[in-house]
């Protein structure tokens, strides 16, 4: 009866969602100020029934109701209970239900947090909300409807893919639709906007913090899902240009744009087109990355094998956005005023190259991803486009990424000054070509590696010296450069920071050039060196877990004076799928991690196993949430939270209102 209870909660969601759409559409329209103010509460209501629907489908994961079609195929009753819950996004129908929840909490946050926009564009804004979610509404309640029944019901499941039985999956997904979506929000002001026509300072004041939040969410899921597919797939590698996680860099590369490109129409009212543009077209390849996973046209350890007809019908969800927004966009672009103008060397400036460079790798990514999959569509010739595409094509825009980021927060506003600017950077340029040099004279290794550090070092300087020129250089002492640096509003501590993790992250990555890779087959009571480290295979041990049986393999790690870490890589056999997976052995030492992954025993008892020592290699993960800190950090800028708009710009939005 619960599932029942659910299926038609989802029902009566479509049905407000249509409503969501209409009746504020109407009001704005029509002039009728009550339906436009019917808005907030039908958002919230359609969220409610969602939540409901998505709260039976869990409960029937919890109690192995296999019954139902979703729950047999993806639950087992041994299962432990945190992945019984997680299993009911870990298939196709499951995670568009989490899609469209996600969906609906982003409209009713905009409906509770909004209450202080100008009436047209709130009611505009929600309607966006809207139609979006009765597209998705439409899609689970005619292609992957999650509450299916069978009859007769099996006495137990199919189980979740082992793969998938691993707690990064209770984090990575929602993190990345939380970012997915997020950009949801930011598409629905720029619809809403060209709708209404009112495009200015106060439009982009609104849109920066739900820009915050998206981005914040989607570097966690991105960082999450690289460190998920590092430990849990046996691989050692922790990005792979897998077409699937391309597609969840794409909207970040875009929105990390949109969030740049949105300060500057903020500031100086610049820059309108462009940022009304990147607003779409982030939400537009989030959209994208949901057609790539679950179309069947890709195959990928991340996608789901899923009929291809339903690709069919997230195609028309993705023509039917795309091409409506811009054929919204062009009808109403040229009406745009261009805004505030600025020298080319000047903040705006830097802003604007930053976004031609975040684009054009953005443009690669999409052009790398998409061509196979068109010339197999159109000729039938399979072709790969892997790492060394990627790599070659985007490392120039990184390059001039990085050693143009630390310019940007020192230039003034309208007007800058380049040359003093270089040499308030002189400090960082010398200590990132000294670490260059030093790391090239005692590491060796391929060039990239100390050429990638002394970047890494410049960016992580750099990030610095505004704070530092702000605080403690114009101060006269300790009390002083303290209050100074209370002083600093938290967004700029906040884009330093960010900056500063890009510069950790890009550190580890460099590093990985000197890490030591051994691919053997190994024995009991045998020593195999590994980098600065002995690693030895002492003996193998089993034990049975609650839904597997798993094979340990003990072995330490020492140095010249003793043991330092005991690492145990397994393999877990799941007789309900007859799957086995591999567990990796992994232990950090000196930020840098031991990294051991083994196959099946042999008959003599020696295994066939992959040991890695990759130096700094948790300074990518850790650079990641320094980003998304420095994220969070801007977003508690009392400009920038969500309800802020009364305090910020009164008088305009009176005007407007």
């Amino acid at each position: 009866m619960i599932v029942e209870a659910g299926h038609f909660a989802l029902v009566l969601a479509l049905a407000l969602a249509i409503t969501q759409t209409l009746v504020p559409l109407a009001g704005t329209l029509g002039g009728d100020r009550q339906l436009a103010q019917a808005a907030p509460s039908i958002a919230i209501s359609q969220f409610i029934f969602v939540a409901l629907a998505y709260g039976a489908l869990t409960y029937a994961h919890v109690v192995s109701d296999f019954s139902v079609r979703n729950v047999y195929e993806n639950s087992y009753s041994k299962m432990p209970l945190i992945y019984k819950i997680t299993g009911v996004w870990g298939n196709h129908e499951g995670s568009m239900l989490l899609w469209v929840l996600i969906l609906a909490t982003f409209g009713a946050a905009v409906a509770a947090f909004s209450r202080h926009l100008p009436r047209d564009l709130r009611a505009n804004v929600i309607a966006m909300q809207g139609l979006l979610g009765t597209a998705f509404l439409l899609f689970i309640l005619l292609a992957s409807n999650p509450f299916l029944r069978l009859s007769p019901a099996p006495a137990q499941g199919q189980e979740l893919n082992p793969i998938l039985q691993d707690p990064g999956l209770a984090i990575h997904p929602p993190l990345l639709y939380l970012g997915y979506v997020g950009f949801s929000v930011t598409f629905a002001y720029a619809a809403a906007a060209l709708i209404s026509g009112r495009i200015d300072p106060v439009w982009a004041r609104f849109v920066r913090p739900w820009t915050l939040v998206a981005w914040i969410f989607l570097t966690l899921g991105i960082a999450m899902g690289s460190y998920w597919a590092y430990y849990s797939l046996g691989w050692g590698g922790f990005w792979f240009w897998d077409p699937v996680e391309n597609a969840s860099l794409m909207p970040w590369l875009a929105g990390t744009a949109l969030l740049h490109s949105v300060c500057v129409m903020e500031k100086r009212d610049a820059l309108k087109v462009w940022t009304i543009f990147l607003a779409v077209l982030t939400f537009s390849l989030s959209l994208l990355g949901t057609f790539l996973v679950r179309s069947g046209v890709l195959t990928s350890v991340h996608a789901f094998a899923v009929d291809p007809r339903r690709g069919v019908f997230i195609l028309a969800i993705l023509l039917f956005f795309i091409g409506g927004s811009l054929a919204l966009f062009a009808w109403r672009a040229s009406a745009l005023k261009p805004g505030g103008i600025f020298a080319p060397v000047s903040r705006e400036g830097g802003l604007v190259l930053n976004n031609l460079l975040l684009t054009a790798t953005c443009a690669t990514v999409v052009i790398g991803t998409l061509y196979p999959l068109a010339l197999q569509a159109l000729t039938g010739e399979k072709i790969t486009v892997g790492p060394p595409f990627f790599n070659l094509c985007i490392a120039p825009f990184a390059l001039v990424l990085v050693l143009a980021m630390p310019f940007g927060p020192l230039l003034a506003w309208k007007r800058g000054d380049l040359l003093a600017v270089a040499q308030r950077l002189m400090a960082a340029a010398v200590l990132g070509l000294a670490a260059a040099v030093i790391f090239a004279a005692t590491r060796g290794g391929p060039v990239i590696a100390p050429v990638g550090v002394g970047l890494a070092v410049w960016l992580i300087v750099g990030s610095f010296i505004d704070l530092y020129e702000r605080s403690i250089k114009r101060s006269s002492g300790f009390a002083s450069a303290l209050a100074r640096s209370r002083g600093i509003p938290r967004s700029v501590w906040g884009a330093n920071l960010a900056h500063l993790g890009f510069g950790v992250t890009l550190l580890g990555l460099a590093a990985t050039g000197w890490g030591v890779e051994r691919v053997i087959n190994i024995k009991p009571a045998t020593t195999y060196a590994l980098g600065p480290w002995q690693v030895s295979f002492d003996h193998v041990s089993k034990q049975a877990g609650p839904n597997y049986r798993e094979t340990f393999t003990h072995m330490t790690v020492s140095d010249g004076s003793g043991v330092v870490a005991v690492v145990r890589p397994s393999i877990r056999y799941f007789a309900a799928r007859q799957m086995d997976k591999t567990e990796a052995g992994i232990k950090t030492l000196d930020l840098g991690q031991v990294y051991i992954s083994i196959a099946n025993e042999k008959a003599d008892g020696s295994l066939d196993a992959r040991l890695y020592w990759k130096p700094l290699v948790s300074l990518i993960w850790l650079g990641a949430l320094v980003m998304a800190f420095g994220g969070l950090l801007s977003l508690s800028d009392v400009r920038l939270r969500l309800g802020f708009a009364r305090r910020a710009a009164p008088k305009a939005l009176k005007a407007a209102g």
